[in-house]
């Protein structure tokens, strides 16, 4: 057997303690050597169930654990960044939860704490792992669509999030925390950037979350540096399902990601339907979530690049601010590093 990664998780809500098991009990190259949460209770029953030995209530106690090399952060968004560079300061790799930070300053702070400690950091955009977007993207490589002309994609999540998510002010707005995917995605798939943004939104069905700065749903308008356009749509209530859809259409043709099946129409309720979805992003997308993992491990172990880079998580909170920026301005915004 070869060397492992001695790896601590960072945080064990429902996303930590999917990429907890993962680690401790999917991915070869890994072990998993600790759990930490600032509830202490969660942190040690995760540990008992994933039968490892050490439990902590904090990144800084964690980080003072033998054999840790490696450090996955899954805490809640406005966090990752102060873990990036402790993380880094404790000269250890980091595999963090998108968004890299939840402002510019904070990004760069993070990004210059890795530069300077000289270990690597991946950020958390998982659909780089997923099979269809992997087999959609490498049509997108091959030429088969010819020059991209428009990028689209959707993402509702179904569930309705309580009113102590907003009043917490520990996650990012939409922009930040759920759409940010789809800003990667339009990086990515597109191979180009993106120079000015549009934002629409609306808190019309829920009005009581606007005095916590965020929004229902939103529609985000693209202009590319070479010509292309695009559009997003994020929704937080779907509630019929997880709905997740991209395509990418060229001069030639288009691949698109996601289907509601070959109906003439579909209805969609959350009592049911024409057509069923998954319920969740974590069942959604539980094999490109466990191939990032692994991944990861190995590039760690064998002292690769990481696939997805701490620059890409940059480039995508820096559409994700220009979306706010439009959002709150009413006008459509120019995407600036700054």
């Amino acid at each position: 057997m070869g060397a492992k990664l001695g790896i601590g998780v960072l945080g064990v809500g429902d996303m930590g303690r999917r990429h907890a098991h993962n680690l401790r009990c999917l991915v070869p190259a890994a072990r998993l050597v600790a759990v930490a949460d600032v509830a202490e209770k969660r942190a040690q029953q995760v540990a008992q169930e994933l039968e490892i030995a050490h439990s902590f209530r904090s990144l800084e106690e964690m980080l003072g654990c033998k054999d840790l090399q490696a450090v996955l952060i899954a805490s809640p968004d406005k966090f990752h960044a102060q873990g990036i560079q402790a993380a880094a300061a404790a000269g250890k790799d980091i595999l963090c939860e998108k968004p890299i930070a939840t402002n510019l300053a904070d990004a760069h702070a993070a990004l210059e704490a890795v530069a300077k400690a000289g270990v690597r950091l991946q950020i958390g955009f998982m659909r780089h792992y997923d099979p269809a977007y992997e087999a959609a993207m490498k049509r997108v490589e091959a030429g088969e669509i010819g020059e991209p002309v428009v990028f689209k994609s959707i993402g509702r999540d179904k569930d309705l999030p309580p009113i102590s998510a907003y009043q917490s002010g520990v996650n990012g707005m939409l922009f930040y925390n759920s759409t940010i995917h789809d800003f990667d995605l339009a990086r990515w798939m597109m191979r180009d950037e993106v120079r000015e943004v549009q934002a629409y939104t609306t808190v019309a069905i829920r009005q009581e979350i606007e005095q916590y700065g965020d929004i229902v749903a939103g529609v985000v308008n693209l202009k590319y540096v070479r010509g292309a356009i695009g559009n997003v749509e994020s929704y937080v209530q779907g509630l019929y399902g997880y709905d997740v859809r991209t395509e990418v259409i060229g001069s030639k043709g288009s691949v698109f990601v996601g289907s509601l099946h070959k109906t003439p129409a579909t209805f969609l309720s959350g009592n049911g339907g024409t057509a069923d979805l998954a319920d969740h992003f974590l069942s959604r997308f539980a094999d490109a979530y466990l191939a990032q993992d692994a991944d990861f491990v190995e590039n760690i172990v064998h002292e690769h690049p990481v696939r997805v880079s701490g620059e890409d998580g940059l480039k995508a909170l820096e559409l994700a601010v220009a979306a706010e920026r439009s959002h709150l301005q009413r006008r459509p915004v120019a995407v600036s590093p700054n």
